[in-house]
């Protein structure tokens, strides 16, 4: 076995260590991408989950890779990869199935993209969505061999191209959008981080369940936040109730009215 493929079987065992990840369909996948492909050539930039600042890594060989760090994609924006533990637990909590159809929203640059579809396998389909241009542009290079995958240049707060049954926010907003729930099918889930302007806050999950949706909160985290992310005082205490009723109990509710549920 060569040395990069040992810190790839390293990285994966650690990462399922950590999290406890059930699906073994999302350990196959992590096993089978190659995280140096959706990234330019190094020496790269990262950080582990708790550190302030960046390191540089010591040359391109991606072996560096294989460890559980943020890749700076911009430094300038403090805008990273996702962290691999982190988004693997999510990945793991929305029970992804072969032939489901996954819309992801804030792709970057497209290395959970590659892990989604895997997952879902040939007759599933992943959306993958960003709205910076150039990165769009990149991941729907780097996604080339991927044929179950789209990367579409939009906005995910103004157009779903079609139903899913797992939608993932890679991004910080107040409240769930509406349009997330009206994509989901039934028994859709939806993953979407809430958070205050300082980037803090906590991911739920979303399920639709027949007429409704439950929501429960799954984990903190502290992420960029999205375009259209409101930035007033009245935002914040949005995100706020959200975090706070969802962590006491799941939530049920049928629709939205100024971001809060509501009866409908």
């Amino acid at each position: 076995m060569s040395e990069l493929a040992a810190a790839r079987a390293r990285y994966v065992e650690r990462i399922a260590k950590r999290e406890r990840i059930a699906s073994k369909r999302l350990l196959d996948a992590l096993a089978a991408v190659p995280r140096e492909n959706f990234l330019p050539r190094g020496p790269w930039r990262v950080k582990s989950e708790a550190a302030r600042s960046y390191r540089g890594t010591p040359d391109a060989d991606p072996v560096h890779l294989y460890d559980n760090v943020l890749v700076a994609i911009d430094a300038r924006r403090r805008l990273d990869t996702g962290l691999p533990s982190l988004w693997a637990h999510f990945i793991d909590v929305l029970d992804i199935k072969e032939k489901d159809r996954v819309v992801q929203i804030g792709c970057g640059l497209g290395y959970f993209s590659a892990i989604l579809s895997k997952m879902v396998g040939p007759k599933g389909r992943v959306m993958a969505l960003d709205c910076d241009e150039r990165l769009a542009l990149r991941a729907a290079n780097y996604l080339r061999p991927y044929r179950n995958v789209m990367v579409f240049h939009g906005d995910g707060c103004e157009e779903i191209r079609e139903r899913a049954d797992v939608i993932i926010i890679h991004a910080g907003f107040s409240y769930p959008h509406p349009l997330w729930l009206q994509a989901l099918r039934p028994r859709g889930r939806l993953l979407v981080p809430i958070t205050q302007r300082d980037r803090e806050g906590a991911a739920i999950k979303i399920t639709r369940r027949g007429r409704g949706f439950e929501a429960e909160a799954v984990q903190q985290i502290r992420i960029f936040p999205g375009r259209g992310r409101g930035v007033t005082a009245l935002d914040d205490r949005v995100a706020d109730w959200w975090q706070r009723a969802s962590a006491l109990a799941p939530l049920r509710f049928r629709a939205l009215e100024k971001g809060l549920p509501a009866d409908g």
